[in-house]
């Protein structure tokens, strides 16, 4: 059993940045590869970002790559998701997810390479 609790969501003006986290519980963090999504209403789940459990590869698509950035601290079993240069197509609920496994494969854009999620915290940019 794992629990993913995310924080640092909140209403933020264009332009400006902000840090979501997401702490994990368990021992195991370091073992699993990590990911984070997001939903606006009326939209479909979109992929933001993955990292391998060593933190050594990353991947993010690119409507975001350039502004966001993921990291993770496995010490304190926490992923990070920077965001910067924010824009009102931004606003959605962010969520975490725990890998199947180690590695940022192909694929890792896809939900059902995921076993664990957050319940998500909301993200407003404000024009």
């Amino acid at each position: 059993q794992v629990q993913l609790v995310e924080s640092g969501g909140g209403l933020v003006q264009a332009g400006n940045s902000l840090r979501l986290s997401c702490a994990a519980s368990g021992r195991t963090f370091s073992s699993y590869a990590m990911g984070w999504f997001r939903q606006a209403p009326g939209k479909e789940r979109e992929f933001v970002a993955a990292i391998s459990s060593s933190g050594a590869t990353t991947y993010l698509p690119d409507s975001v790559k350039g502004r966001f950035a993921i990291s993770r601290d496995n010490a304190k079993s926490t992923v990070y998701l920077q965001m910067n240069s924010l824009s009102p197509e931004d606003t959605a609920v962010y969520y975490c997810a725990k890998g199947r496994g180690s590695l940022v494969l192909a694929g890792a854009q896809e939900a059902r390479m995921y076993d664990y999620w957050g319940q998500g915290t909301q993200v407003t940019v404000s024009s």
